[in-house]
C-alpha cells in the first residue's frame, strides 16, 4: 500500500509539475513587453536610416558598409564588459536598464548630429553600445527565469514579442513622417520618447534574479576560462564564423530596393516581412529547438538566408520571388536569433551566465562588423549581383562544415 501511495503521489506530482514546464515565467514575459517597446523606437529609426544615409546623404556601398559595420561592431567592444558586471555586481536589471537608457538618450543624439556623418557615425556606435551593455544581461535573466527544458521556448517568446515591435517601429515611422511631411527629426524625437516609455517598464516589472554569489569567483579570468570548456568553445567559433559570412539587415533591405526598384516611401515597409515571419514562428521554432536539438535549428536558419541570397540574386525578379526572399530572412531569425543563446546557455555556470552569453553575442556582433565592411567592399568592386553569389556561397561552405561538426550535442 506504501508503494502505491508512493507511486500515485508522484503520478500527482508529475501532473502538477507539467504545467509549470509549459508556462513561460512572468519575467520572461514583462522583459519581453520592454523589448518589443524598445524595438519600437530603434525599428523606427532603423527603417528610415539606410535611406536617409544612402539616398539623402549619397553615401556609396563601401561607405554604408563602414557605418553599418560600426552600428553591428560596437556591441562587441562591451558586451563581455556588461555580462561581466551584472555578474559580478548581481544586478543583472540593473546593467541592463542602463544599456537601454544610454540608446534612448541616443535617439536626441541623432537629431544633434543633423547631416554630418561622423556625427551620426559616433551617435551610432554610442547607441549600439547601449544595446551590447543590456543583451547579457537581458539574456540571462531569461535564462535565470526559465526551467533548462523549455529555454527554446521562453527566447521564442520573448523574441516573438520583440518581433511586435520590429513590425510595429516602421508602421509608426511611416505615420510620423507622414504627419511630419518627411520630417526626419520628428521621428528620432518620437524615437526617443517611446524608448524612455521601455526604460519606465523595466523599472516597474522586471524583476532582478535574487540571491547572491561569491564575488571573488567572477572574474575576467574565470570568464576567459569558459573557453576552456570544449562544448562552449565550438559555439562560440562557430557562431562567429557563420556571422562572418552572413549579410547584415540593412544591406538585405538594399539588395531588395535595387533590385526590385522600390519606391522611397515603401522601403520602410520592408523590415515587415521580415519581422512578420519572425513573429509568427519565433516561438514554434524555438519549441522545435528544444525537442529535436538546437543546433540544427541554427543552422537550418542560415540555410534560409543563403537561399534568400540566391533569390535576390538570381536571374528572375518576380515581385513574389522578392515576397519569399523576405520572408526567408524572417526564418533566419527565427531560426537562429533566441535559439543560439538557448543552445549556449546550459553550457555556462549560473554564475557566470550573463558574462557566458555575452562572449558568444561578442564573437558573433565582432563578425559581423567585418562582414558587413567585406560585403561593402565587395558590391563596390563587383557589383550588385557578384558580391552576392560570393556571399551566399561562402555562407553555404561555413554552414555545410558546421553542420558535420555539430559543436552543440542533442
Amino acid at each position: 500500500m506504501y508503494i502505491a501511495a508512493s507511486r500515485t503521489s508522484d503520478l500527482a506530482a508529475g501532473t502538477e509539475r507539467k504545467p509549470a514546464l509549459r508556462r513561460v515565467a512572468a519575467n520572461v514575459v514583462a522583459l519581453g513587453v520592454v523589448s518589443l517597446v524598445t524595438d519600437v523606437s530603434s525599428e523606427m529609426v532603423t527603417a528610415v536610416l539606410p535611406l536617409y544615409l544612402v539616398l539623402g546623404l549619397g553615401l556609396n556601398p563601401l561607405q554604408f558598409g563602414l557605418l553599418d559595420g560600426l552600428y553591428a561592431g560596437a556591441t562587441a567592444v562591451v558586451r563581455v564588459l556588461g555580462g561581466h558586471l551584472a555578474d559580478r555586481w548581481r544586478r543583472l536589471k540593473a546593467v541592463a536598464g542602463l544599456g537601454y537608457g544610454l540608446s534612448a538618450v541616443c535617439k536626441l543624439g541623432l537629431i544633434a548630429a543633423g547631416s554630418s556623418v561622423a556625427a551620426i557615425g559616433v551617435v551610432l556606435a554610442a547607441d549600439r553600445t547601449g544595446k551590447g551593455i543590456r543583451t547579457a544581461p537581458r539574456d540571462a535573466l531569461i535564462s535565470l527565469s526559465s526551467e533548462p527544458g523549455t529555454l527554446g521556448r521562453s527566447f521564442g517568446v520573448h523574441r516573438a514579442l520583440d518581433t511586435v515591435g520590429a513590425f510595429l517601429g516602421p508602421l509608426v515611422a511611416m505615420a510620423v513622417l507622414a504627419l511630419s511631411l518627411g520630417s526626419y527629426t520628428s521621428v528620432f524625437f518620437t524615437s526617443f520618447c517611446v524608448a524612455a516609455i521601455a526604460v519606465l517598464l523595466l523599472a516597474l516589472f522586471v524583476r532582478d534574479r535574487p540571491g547572491s554569489v561569491d564575488r571573488a569567483a567572477v572574474s575576467l579570468r574565470a570568464a576567459l576560462g569558459l573557453l576552456r570548456s570544449k562544448d562552449f568553445r565550438r559555439v562560440t567559433v562557430w557562431a562567429a564564423l557563420l556571422g562572418l559570412v552572413t549579410v547584415g539587415d540593412s544591406f538585405i533591405y538594399l539588395l531588395l530596393q535595387r533590385r526590385w526598384d522600390v519606391a522611397a516611401t515603401y522601403f520602410p515597409l520592408l523590415p515587415l516581412g521580415t519581422a512578420g515571419v519572425y513573429l509568427l514562428l519565433a516561438v514554434p521554432l524555438g519549441k522545435v529547438a528544444d525537442r529535436v536539438g538546437r543546433w540544427p535549428v541554427f543552422l537550418g536558419g542560415h540555410a534560409a538566408l543563403c537561399l534568400a541570397l540566391v533569390l535576390i540574386c538570381g536571374p528572375q525578379a518576380g515581385f513574389w520571388l522578392g515576397v519569399v526572399a523576405l520572408g526567408l530572412h524572417g526564418v533566419f531569425y527565427a531560426a537562429t536569433d533566441g535559439v543560439l543563446m538557448a543552445a549556449a546557455g546550459p553550457l555556462v555556470p549560473k554564475a557566470l551566465r550573463a558574462t557566458g552569453l555575452a562572449v558568444v553575442q561578442t564573437g558573433q556582433a565582432g563578425a559581423r562588423m567585418f562582414s558587413s565592411v567585406l560585403f561593402g567592399l565587395a558590391w563596390t568592386l563587383w557589383d550588385l549581383r557578384p558580391a552576392v553569389l560570393v556571399a551566399a556561397g561562402c555562407l553555404a561552405a561555413v554552414a555545410l562544415a558546421a553542420a558535420l561538426v555539430r559543436p552543440v550535442r542533442p
